[in-house]
């Protein structure tokens, strides 16, 4: 995301360190004690983390471990509660069971765990874990306990919350229940805050106050620009609006039900839409291409829920806010995508489906507006220019030309390390028995009493391991699966009918007989070097070459190039059948181990028999290679401060995350 040119809103909120993003606003808010901070922060492990995340984290064990003041006051969450599949009532059950009130009993040293009321507990989280590790699966829990509810109801556990003791990441004590709501509800009671602060101090010139209700009505409302209707052109739109701007939000692709039929086109009469397909449109990339709801940023944290609450109140079902894996689909995305831009126009955001924006409006090296053309209009005849006081980009990694433009106005731009590979698949029942062995068979195709399996395998290739010269890129390359889609399928996410570029999807039953997930090297300026391609765009040039081989590979008109992984480990191509796959455009079985240079094929060729010894089966003559897929990273160094910069990069990787940053960013709350 970008921020270009200030503004000022009516609500004052301090915003983070910046020198190019939104200015400081004068007056700080004045919130209640409970009132929940909407941070921003990534989680990182071990030796990765920053010195002051480590400080942090010391303080935080060290609080957890000091003497509670009061026991009987608050919340105590208790963590890592493992009840196995038997005594569960399986996946889609979220309340509190028998067998979940039997760990709780253990964890508080309740000595009858029939005595211990439901109502009292509260599930946080609820993941499943069938490592190999473990002697059987089991569902782990995270549960808030509210001791006053639970006194009140069974008095004899009195004794035992006294004897209590908090033991960091198990038992946890909470002076006070969380108070976390949707984004709407947050600004709403914001709002309220500070018109009641206003009215004690009798008024500010711009502000009125009707029933507690908080008004701007002073001179014209800031007007911002929003380009892009991802997640995070999305939230920033819903936050901006609700903070009193006149928002416009940009979307160069269709609304969702026009999007459908684009896609639809595309995969009945093989039509590509260059600006409504799988890449461009209302939602963004994710709308048809699974809706996981995954971040690093903490899972439990008020940003994250905040943004998961807002999905709900715009119709995502409540089980995303504890599953430990939360997944929409896209059957459930577009309907909630239609209530959420229902929403936005009730706010009064003005939105403008099918119009590109071409060029920003720069005077005096301050952008005051954005020039604009139909979408269709490939000659950008009749391009419109838009003043706008600011500009928010949000606008995805595929919005190519958006870059070439940032580049023509000597913004700096900077290229980050990113990934290219495959996307592997497989028979959805061959995964769910590596990872489940006898219980994959309570799978179902995703209506039965566990998940569908999935993986994640990382692997990391030395120069001897992945036979890497040294005049051809780094001297180790990390290797990994990401974007794993159980019961899913392989979709195209070309956006240019001379290149072949692949994703995965599954809707919300994960319900396809395949699952497939993307394995991708790192690449960095030296492979784009190396081939010839310079400066901060290098990146997408390097991906540009590799879509348009595959397209040649696979002959044309869609068709996807596959290999089996077998024949790619052994470098040949075998005149067997090859394996159903469930990409609807065809598949022609081409040389994939002669798409990448050879240093990178070696890196995946090593990766996957690591990947193999893992997870033992991954490869198989079931298993089918198809080619390309890309990650690619750029990034503005004039919005990304250092404090930001892996927040700034999360956003080519993931909207979502991308999203809940523009909330804390927006929504920054002084304490």
């Amino acid at each position: 995301m970008s921020v270009l040119r200030s503004v000022r809103l009516p609500l004052s909120l301090p915003f983070p360190n910046s020198t190019s993003i939104l200015p400081y606003l004068t007056r700080r808010l004045h919130l209640p004690p409970t009132f929940p901070k909407i941070l921003c922060a990534t989680k990182r492990t071990g030796k990765q983390r920053y010195p002051s995340e480590k400080k942090k984290l010391k303080l935080k064990h060290k609080e957890a471990l000091t003497d509670v003041k009061n026991k009987f006051d608050g919340i105590w969450r208790l963590s890592k509660l493992a009840v196995s599949v038997q005594d569960d009532p399986g996946k889609d059950f979220l309340g509190v069971s028998d067998g979940l009130l039997q760990e709780i009993a253990k964890a508080i040293k309740f000595p009858v765990a029939s005595m211990l009321p439901p109502e009292a507990f509260s599930v946080i989280r609820k993941s499943f874990d069938a490592r190999k590790m473990l002697k059987e699966a089991k569902f782990v829990y995270t549960v808030d306990m509210d001791v006053s509810e639970l006194i009140n109801l069974e008095p004899r556990t009195r004794d035992f919350i006294s004897d209590l003791e908090p033991r960091v990441g198990l038992i946890e004590h909470m002076p006070r229940e969380r108070v976390s709501g949707d984004i709407i509800s947050v600004i709403q009671d914001c709002k309220k805050v500070e018109g009641e602060r206003l009215l004690k101090e009798g008024g500010v010139n711009g502000y009125s106050s009707n029933a507690g209700a908080y008004k701007y009505t002073g001179s014209r409302k800031p007007k911002i620009a929003v380009v892009g209707s991802g997640p995070s052109g999305l939230f920033a739109s819903l936050v901006l609006a609700e903070l009193g701007a006149d928002v416009t939000l940009i979307e160069r692709g269709q609304p969702v039900e026009q999007r459908g039929r684009d896609i639809g086109a595309l995969m009945v009469r093989r039509i590509l839409e260059l600006e409504s397909n799988f890449c461009f449109g209302e939602g963004g990339a994710g709308t048809w291409s699974d809706g996981k709801l995954v971040t690093r940023i903490g899972r439990n944290s008020d940003s994250v829920l905040a943004v998961m609450k807002t999905l709900v109140h715009f119709g995502a079902p409540e089980n995303i806010l504890i599953d430990g894996k939360p997944h929409l689909g896209t059957d459930r995305l577009v309907p909630l995508l239609r209530n959420f831009r229902q929403n936005l126009q009730d706010q009064g955001v003005s939105i403008k489906f099918g119009t590109r924006v071409d060029d920003l409006i720069i005077e005096d090296g301050h952008v005051v507006g954005v020039k604009v053309s139909d979408s269709k209009d490939k000659q950008k005849l009749d391009s419109q220019k838009l003043g706008f006081d600011a500009v928010i980009l949000a606008v995805g990694h595929s919005a190519r030309d958006i870059y070439h433009m940032l580049l023509s106005h000597d913004i700096d731009l900077m290229p980050k390390d990113f990934a290219v590979g495959l996307r592997i698949e497989h028979p959805q029942e061959l995964i769910n028995s590596v990872q489940y062995s006898s219980l994959g068979t309570e799978v179902h195709r995703g209506r039965g009493k566990i998940p569908v399996a999935d993986y994640k395998v990382a692997s990391y290739v030395s120069r001897e391991d992945g036979k890497t010269p040294s005049s051809s890129g780094p001297t180790s390359r990390s290797c990994y699966s990401f974007c794993m889609c159980p019961g899913g399928q392989v979709v195209l996410t070309s956006t240019d009918p001379s290149e072949i570029c692949i994703n995965g999807m599954s809707f919300s039953r994960r319900a396809s007989k395949w699952a497939n997930a993307a394995l991708v090297v790192t690449v960095s300026t030296q492979d784009f070097n190396s081939l010839n391609f310079h400066g901060p765009l290098a990146g997408i040039d390097f991906q540009r070459e590799f879509e348009r081989r595959a397209a040649v590979m696979g002959g044309g008109d869609f068709v996807v190039p596959v290999q089996t992984a077998t024949d790619f480990l052994d470098g040949k191509l075998s005149v067997t059948s090859l394996p159903p796959s469930s990409y609807r455009l065809g598949v022609k079985a081409a040389k994939l181990h002669e798409l990448f240079p050879m240093h990178i094929t070696d890196a995946l060729r090593h990766s996957v028999s690591a990947f193999d010894k893992e997870l033992p089966g991954f490869i198989s003559n079931e298993a089918l290679l198809h080619g390309v897929e890309v990650a690619l990273f750029i990034f503005s160094k004039h919005v990304a401060t250092q404090d930001l910069q892996h927040i700034q990069h999360a956003f080519f990787f993931n909207g979502f995350t991308f999203a809940i940053f523009c909330t804390a960013y927006f929504l920054k709350l002084a304490s």
